[in-house]
């Protein structure tokens, strides 16, 4: 069994995803917790140069590029493991606008696999939730996302609006922005109480959220320099419980 020494900001975040539901981690602390440098922030950040264009947006934007990855995560073992790769699917229950579909996206790269970054992130999450709930396995979908902005096309980060994924726990975690305002996340309980509202701004900040009792959105971007475009890289990672 692989142990986990005590952390406080492992201990906060599980008391807090706890509590509330909700909890957003400071890159200094998440990247102490992880042992991610910003060398290794700035070498993984190069992995969305090569993401692909999203072809299914409902609303007709070409402002969202991605790629997709399915893995297991073993938490007594220490093991992460990759699925073959398939299609991304949500139901229309759980995504109102881009849910029931089976939507193809190219695979991450061997170079995202492989990095020490995405292991490291992984597994530590993993750990964490596994504070929350006592849950030892992990199903956990894996998804680069690069929103674009320009001054003739805001980015949406969430064009469904409020909603869920469906799994247990949810995750954002800043990559990199460059020339972006907005872009500010925020979480709400089933009947509406707001629970937390942050922009994700710095690599290595993060919001963690119980998938299961809360529901999450963010606002447009927009380029700060409106004469060049801009983007916002985060990666999505959505835990559900095997």
């Amino acid at each position: 069994m692989r142990m986990t020494t005590a952390n406080p900001t492992r201990e906060v975040a599980i008391k807090a995803l706890a509590e509330s539901g909700a909890h957003f981690v400071e890159h200094d602390a998440f990247s102490s917790l992880t042992g991610v440098s910003a060398d290794d922030w700035s070498r993984f950040a190069g992995n969305w140069e090569d993401l692909r264009l999203d072809p299914y947006m409902a609303d007709g934007g070409t402002y969202r590029f991605r790629r997709y990855g399915h893995f297991s995560i073993d938490v007594e073992r220490g093991e992460i493991s990759q699925f073959p790769h398939a299609p991304y699917r949500q139901e229309a229950d759980v995504n109102k606008l881009h849910g029931g579909v089976d939507r193809v996206y190219e695979p991450l790269t061997e170079t995202f696999v492989g990095d020490t970054v995405l292991r490291a992130v992984l597994m530590e999450l993993a750990h964490l939730f596994s504070g929350v709930d006592g849950t030892r396995k992990w199903d956990v979908k894996v998804t680069p996302i690069r929103t674009t902005a320009t001054e003739e096309q805001p980015g949406e980060p969430t064009p469904e609006g409020r909603h869920r994924d469906g799994v247990t726990f949810i995750t954002s975690l800043m990559i990199h922005r460059r020339n972006t305002i907005g872009g500010q996340s925020s979480v709400h309980t089933d009947d509406g109480e707001h629970l937390l509202s942050t922009t994700l701004g710095e690599p290595g900040d993060i919001l963690l959220g119980d998938d299961r009792r809360t529901l999450h959105a963010v606002t447009s971007v927009h380029p700060r320099d409106a004469g060049e475009p801009g983007h916002r890289d985060v990666l999505i990672m959505a835990y559900a419980a095997l």
